[in-house]
């Protein structure tokens, strides 16, 4: 007996020696991190995104370059920065702006949604990290909001790496309450949405970030579901579609970046969306672990719609990313969907792309970072598959509002 006590309490103290291990070499990586990002962007600065050539411009608001140098000579917008070599430069600022101006002279230069056309919410998800879930929802959301909508990102994952894209280190930035949990939490602290939404660099789109209070959400829900008598507002599938419901007057797209687990959170989002995307990179164990998600996924949204939810989308897309054109096996696996889903499958996927992985290293996504800064068909190569991608999900939303076929 003495031994198997002395045994127990031995184990007792490893597991507590490993717990304040953990503890300190998280403590460390974050202030190495916070050290970083205070070399990069000192306490004074904030993250600035670029400007924009003419000729980039001009493609965004859906008119020719010379028809906007025909409308800056005629002073009828905003005047252009020059760079050193004389090339006009607008920032995103300026092209809402543009777009505004010609909007109210001439239908179909403003995206932003008209009555009847409901708030489009778009969850994108996967079970397995590493499928590029994040790097999806960042671009689409940064698409989007080139393009003139209004457009909110929502970080729904505690590890937060869609808040660490715009410029957040989440254990620093954010007090008590500041991500989606102060908004959808069940006690008498909860606040509303618009107190919690930011402003970012990027204009036209807003974000709400995330950390790790969310995984409050996955601790409170169990006891919440465990009481008698609660009320269906109390249920905590229609929290997120709740408080996306008090500001959806301000926005015509959400892009929900679910985390990569089957918990309340992304129930709850799943919920709350529209529309899904499920990210696929194509290799097998990915593949297979897919499966096993969509079983459970299919499992759990039966419970919840026969407990009062909603789970009727306007499109279900799987995305497939990281795709190497000239890996065979990822080939294969491709074709492999396709026979599967079909249509449901995006026609176009999103390559592995080393001007992606670059420009991840500064937290940026491509579009933020300039072509001069990469190797030029590298760059180009990466953005038409980006752009195609977030197109066909533009089309789709757009089918969804009744305005095309």
């Amino acid at each position: 007996m003495p031994t198997s006590a002395k045994s127990l309490a031995q184990r007792d103290q490893e597991v507590r020696s490993l717990t304040r291990l953990v503890e300190a070499d998280a403590d460390l990586l974050s202030a190495q991190l916070q050290a970083l990002r205070a070399r990069a962007f000192p306490p004074t600065s904030q993250k600035q995104l670029r400007k924009f050539m003419a000729g980039e411009a001009a493609k965004l608001i859906g008119i020719s370059d010379a028809y906007l140098r025909h409308l800056s000579l005629e002073g009828a917008i905003p005047e252009a920065e020059k760079n050193g070599a004389g090339r006009r430069l607008y920032s995103l600022e300026q092209i809402h702006t543009i777009r505004q101006h010609l909007a109210s002279t001439k239908k179909g230069y403003s995206p932003i949604r008209a009555d009847g056309e409901d708030l489009q919410v778009i969850a994108v998800t996967n079970f397995k990290g590493g499928s590029g879930k994040t790097t999806t929802a960042a671009h689409l959301a940064q698409y989007f909001a080139l393009r003139g909508y209004r457009t909110l990102a929502v970080d729904l994952d505690p590890q937060a790496s869609l808040s660490a894209l715009f410029g957040l280190q989440p254990e620093f930035d954010l007090e008590p309450n500041e991500t989606l949990y102060g908004a959808i939490r069940y006690d008498e602290q909860q606040v509303p949405l618009a107190n919690i939404i930011r402003k970012t660099y990027f204009a036209g789109l807003d974000m709400v970030p995330g950390n790790l209070e969310l995984q409050e959400f996955e601790h409170d829900t169990p006891r919440v579901l465990a009481e008698r008598g609660r009320a269906q507002d109390r249920m905590f599938f229609a929290r997120v579609g709740g408080a996306l419901q008090s500001v959806e007057k301000n926005y015509d797209i959400v892009i929900l970046d679910c985390p990569p687990s089957l918990g309340y959170l992304t129930l709850s989002a799943l919920c709350a969306a529209r529309s899904v995307l499920v990210t696929i990179h194509p290799q097998m164990l990915d593949v297979a672990s897919m499966s096993q998600f969509l079983h459970m996924t299919a499992g759990l949204l039966d419970v919840v719609e026969r407990a009062g939810g909603d789970a009727d989308y306007d499109f279900f897309r799987y995305v497939v990313t990281r795709y190497e054109p000239s890996d065979g096996p990822q080939s294969q696996i491709v074709g492999l969907l396709r026979s599967l889903f079909e249509e449901r499958v995006l026609t176009n996927p999103l390559l592995k792309s080393a001007a992606i992985s670059d420009a991840g290293l500064t937290k940026q996504t491509l579009y933020e970072v300039g072509r001069e800064n990469f190797h030029r068909s590298t760059y180009d190569r990466a953005m038409e598959a980006i752009d195609n991608v977030n197109s066909e999900i533009e089309a789709l939303v757009k089918k969804a509002w009744g305005r095309g076929s």
